[in-house]
């Protein structure tokens, strides 16, 4: 692990997770492909017993608000959540020329990792996940962002991915919607 990386896992907290593309690229861009990172999401979801509180997949990177799992730790379930994602979207990008045949990166190495402990950040984080979209110019409100954890929210719709699965109990602080 780089010197000064520290994850504090292990006080239940939720985790606001940004990890993004190999530099920067756009290889989320295509709609096929955040739908496929949402579908491993949910997958990844019920494996590990984790509580997606907020997503949100754009062009380039993603953020989630994450419980901590049940069955392993959050870097493990980064890891599994990121190699599935590049198994199955590297062969398509190679085919279309977007990757080189030789080409292995999808991800960047790490993922940035933040503990969300109080009610006031908890909030904070999904608006602000929410908002990636509007901030970005991709969309004029973030619920025409088909990408995101927002209509689960707002109009409490079940998308891809379960949002505040059952077990959100073990959450500290739960937002209103």
């Amino acid at each position: 692990m780089p010197t000064g990386l520290h994850r504090y896992y292990g006080a239940n907290d939720l985790h606001f997770i940004t990890c993004s593309c190999f530099q920067r690229r756009l290889l989320l861009e295509d709609p096929a492909r955040r739908t496929l990172f949402l579908k491993i999401l949910e997958e990844v979801r019920e494996q590990h017993q984790v509580v997606v509180a907020a997503y949100v997949v754009m062009p380039e990177h993603f953020h989630l608000l994450l419980s901590e799992p049940d069955v392993g730790d959050l870097s493990l379930v980064m890891q599994v959540l990121k190699q599935r994602v590049a198994r199955q979207a590297l062969p398509e990008l190679r085919r279309s020329g977007i990757a080189t045949v030789d080409e292995e990166h999808f991800w960047q190495r790490r993922f940035y990792d933040f503990n969300v402990w109080s009610a006031a950040k908890h909030a904070e984080k999904v608006h602000y996940i929410h908002q990636n979209p509007v901030r970005r110019g991709l969309v004029a409100e973030p619920e025409q962002w088909l990408w995101s954890s927002f209509r689960a929210y707002a109009h409490r719709e079940r998308g891809i991915v379960l949002v505040n699965a059952a077990g959100s109990a073990k959450l500290k602080a739960t937002p209103a919607a």
